[in-house]
């Protein structure tokens, strides 16, 4: 399948390229293992940091490493502590802004754009705005042309894979499909060095 199929290193170079003279600083690793080192690396000790619900950080151990270590401040074990019936709007200002927040993402087209979908839109406040250092851990088959590409890798698909993942992650029914009900398209990082994105060459997530 198309959509699963890694980056070439000139496809690679050409992406970086674009990214950097649009505002991200972007990178490349060779391996998952690498690409969690990097994120340690860049991370302070102690940093409030929020891992997003994300394959690519559970899958190279980043979401356990901030989560489990007691190295970091996660904006995840808080919310996990939380009742959201009673303190829904609370938890939404904690989510929308913590200092780090780290993820992936869906689609990245050669000229630097960068795309992510959602169905409840909880990630997305950090990454336009609310954080002031956002860093996405991205396998390279998720390098596409342009944004029609990246429109329909995100709906042909990314969009059936996590319909399979949230059924089984909240057990829900078969009937149940996930949604974009957001789509995000970052053309440009204004402030510098906010936005860290780390290519890596093995295929993580979708």
């Amino acid at each position: 399948m198309q959509w699963e199929v890694l980056a070439t290193d000139k496809a690679i170079d050409k992406t970086i390229g674009a990214l950097n003279a649009n505002g991200f600083d972007a990178l490349v690793v060779e391996t998952g293992e690498d690409a969690k080192k990097k994120v340690l690396e860049i991370i302070p000790k102690h940093a409030e940091v929020m891992p997003m619900t994300s394959v690519t950080l559970d899958t190279i151990g980043v979401s356990q490493a901030i989560n489990d270590s007691g190295d970091y401040d996660s904006v995840r074990n808080k919310l996990n502590t939380m009742n959201r019936e009673k303190q829904s709007s609370e938890m939404q200002k904690i989510g929308a802004a913590p200092e780090w927040a780290i993820g992936s993402v869906h689609a990245i087209t050669e000229d630097g754009k960068v795309l992510i979908a959602s169905n409840t839109g909880s990630q997305l406040p950090a990454y336009v705005y609310g954080s002031s250092h956002v860093i996405w851990i991205v396998g390279t088959q998720k390098i596409v042309s342009n944004v029609a590409d990246a429109t329909t890798r995100i709906y042909d698909y990314v969009l059936p894979l996590e319909t399979k993942r949230a059924r089984k992650a909240y057990n829900l029914p078969d009937t149940f499909h996930s949604n974009v009900s957001k789509l995000l398209i970052i053309n440009k990082e204004l402030v510098p060095h906010r936005i860290t994105l780390i290519f890596v060459k093995e295929k993580f997530g979708y």
